[in-house]
């Protein structure tokens, strides 16, 4: 993960972190709190005035290809052949210009630690999911807190049709655990920020028939590992070496491994 302070350049004050998940190609971005319609970054302002401070993944995006030059221009070609470029890529193309665009003052400088106010927020971020086929999600977040969530429950969230992820037995179950924790996502389209979830789930203690749903849904062997990640078993046994992945039960025909533990091994 890279980690950039976005900078207002009239001050010299950080408004926000921008977080890159390199492997996913994934964007966040943190504000800090206390801004205002004035002083947040404008395609931002209407999450601030809500007050939310986590910005989703797709309007971070946003946030970033404003400040870029498009894909579709007419000579990107050799716009990326003389930045020796091999393929369009928003992080590098992002750095090249310091983040600065004409619209406001803003930059990004590259720092090597995460502020203390997003390590105390990620605490709600999720460690793992579980959809059930009655429309309950089971979050454990990373606070060690487990909730309840019904489905049906949620509303107003953007870009994300509910009745839709429920009249559809596929894509329910096709929920999972977002990069980072940042939030769950239904066939990598429809995403639920973990704030969201922690707000509207009712704490609870696990029973053991959620419990064994988890394991049938969540635990992978080496032969799925390897294919989840893209990787060989020796990538695998380096994960392993390196502390990236342990195995909860260790077998002669393969170890097995939490899905989350996979998918969090790309971060």
């Amino acid at each position: 993960m890279r980690i950039y302070s976005i900078v207002d350049g009239e001050t010299e004050a950080s408004v926000g972190t921008l977080l890159y998940y390199e492997k996913d190609k994934v964007f966040f971005i943190e504000l800090v709190e206390g801004l205002n319609e004035w002083t947040a970054p404008l395609l931002l302002t209407r999450y601030v005035e809500n007050g939310i401070y986590t910005i989703p993944r797709s309007t971070s995006l946003m946030w970033v290809k404003e400040r870029i030059i498009p894909s579709g221009r007419q000579n990107i070609g050799s716009i990326l052949s003389k930045h020796k470029l091999k393929s369009y890529d928003e992080m590098k193309l992002l750095e090249l210009s310091s983040g600065k665009c004409s619209q406001d003052s803003l930059y990004i400088k590259k720092i090597d630690f995460l502020p203390d106010y997003i390590i105390s927020r990620q605490n709600r971020n999720l460690h793992d999911c579980l959809v059930s086929e009655n429309g309950y999600i089971i979050c454990f977040f990373k606070d060690g807190s487990a909730r309840k969530v019904e489905l049906s429950r949620l509303s107003d969230i953007d870009d994300v049709d509910i009745d839709k992820i429920l009249k559809n037995p596929e894509l329910l179950l096709s929920g999972k655990l977002g990069v980072g924790g940042y939030y769950m996502t239904f066939d990598d389209a429809y995403d639920i920020p973990a704030e969201v979830l922690y707000n509207a789930g009712d704490e609870i203690s696990i029973g053991y028939q959620d419990f064994v749903t988890f394991v049938k849904r969540n635990v992978f062997d080496t032969t799925e590992s390897c294919t989840r990640l893209g990787c060989s078993r020796q990538n695998i046994s380096y994960l392993v070496s390196a502390g990236t992945l342990s195995p909860i039960k260790e077998e002669v025909k393969g170890n097995l491994y939490l899905r989350s533990d996979v998918l969090r091994s790309k971060w």
